[in-house]
């Protein structure tokens, strides 16, 4: 215990608190019990430090990372009844995928320990959800996404930006007071902003770790696959990230990477909760995510590069970052006349000779462009939208 509570220490004398990413002041961190998923790298374990730093003492608090090697010789719920004894009031646990039977132990140690708040985080998403199923009577999970355009802002380059809802963008009242020509910085955040490490430089290699480590172990540890399907999931990435953007022919993706149908079907959902992907549905009943899907994007441009470099098809980047940042906050869904609606409100994606040919005069319209720099009437630059969250 007091090797854990070293590093604790440690962890904390050298955290910051000068940037918080958009989740922190979302999550309700009085509740009994609290679970953070999130891609590795976005920011989970710095996130749960600062709340810690700043609102309890380190002496009724405890972190520790479940893929330390304390545990490969003690259980949590011995730990935490050592804390709970000592006067402990919060418990906060890191990765808690990477320890058996996770999900068991925490009904157990919310059962028998009822003064004790617990928050968890994990990173291997599928993993998480599944478990996270089981507790779903006890603890509130929440999502973190990668940075916005407007935290890179405030991470890499210290500029701060406000956030705007929807109707303030399709205003045009984004307003970078600090920032004379914005196109630079986001053509940087495409290809290294997503990620909190990317301000390291290790963009690269870091995303590419985490990549193979989601089909080689993540997915086909979840769903009871074999070392030759991460090969086929693999195959079906490279298929997606060179696409323009992707509307998937089943049919014909499933014989290229000789799978059935069926199975076609399941690779796509294990990749899309696992964060690699995003699918784009159609409006079907009203019903939330049952839409039928429209087109599958990679969930971020620094994906997209990271795959497939500076071949990128730039339609397909600009339509990723617009789908990817807008999610968060809004349900985005399929368009039969533009790229996307949301609440009602048409946008057409493109460049800065984007025509409006195909788009309603009814004021809902809007053309969304690349490479300009601040927006007039129905026209809004795709920047603006990294402003969301």
């Amino acid at each position: 215990m007091k090797t854990l509570y070293h590093k604790f220490e440690t962890l904390l004398q050298s955290t910051t608190t000068e940037f918080k990413r958009y989740l922190y002041d979302r999550i309700s961190w009085n509740s009994r019990m609290i679970g953070i998923i999130g891609a590795r790298g976005v920011g989970k374990t710095t996130m749960i430090l600062q709340y810690i730093k700043e609102n309890l003492d380190s002496k009724t608090a405890l972190y520790v990372s479940a893929d330390d090697m304390y545990f490969s010789e003690n259980r949590l719920v011995d730990i935490a009844d050592s804390f709970y004894k000592n006067a402990g009031k919060y418990l906060f646990i890191d990765e808690i995928h990477k320890y058996t039977d996770w999900s068991r132990e925490l009904k157990n140690i919310y059962d028998s320990f009822p003064t004790l708040q617990i928050v968890f985080t994990g990173s291997s998403v599928l993993d998480i959800l599944k478990g996270s199923a089981d507790l779903s009577r006890r603890a509130i999970v929440y999502k973190l996404e990668g940075l916005s355009f407007r935290e890179y802002l405030k991470l890499f380059h210290n500029y701060d930006a406000s956030t705007y809802s929807l109707q303030q963008i399709i205003n045009n009242e984004i307003k970078l007071e600090s920032i004379q020509h914005p196109l630079p910085l986001f053509n940087d955040y495409l290809k290294r902003g997503y990620y909190p490490f990317g301000i390291e430089n290790e963009i690269h290699v870091r995303l590419a770790q985490i990549i193979v480590q989601t089909l080689e172990s993540d997915i086909p540890q979840y769903a009871n696959l074999n070392v030759g399907t991460s090969r086929k999931l693999k195959r079906l990435l490279s298929v997606i990230a060179e696409s323009v953007p992707f509307k998937p022919n089943y049919s014909k993706i499933a014989e290229i990477i000789r799978v059935s149908r069926n199975s076609l079907d399941d690779y796509f959902m294990y990749m899309e909760k696992a964060g690699l992907i995003g699918q784009l549905r159609n409006e079907t009943s009203g019903i939330r995510g049952l839409g039928k899907v429209d087109k599958v994007y990679l969930d971020n441009t620094n994906i997209i590069f990271n795959l497939v470099g500076d071949k990128s098809n730039i339609g397909n980047m600009r339509e990723t970052f617009f789908f990817n940042q807008m999610r968060v906050n809004n349900e985005v869904i399929s368009s039969r006349k533009a790229d996307f609606v949301i609440d009602g409100y048409s946008f057409e994606v493109g460049g800065k000779n984007k025509q409006q040919n195909q788009l309603e005069k009814d004021g809902k319209s809007f053309v969304v462009k690349d490479d300009i720099e601040y927006g007039y009437r129905n026209v809004i630059p795709l920047w603006a939208f990294g402003l969301n969250y």
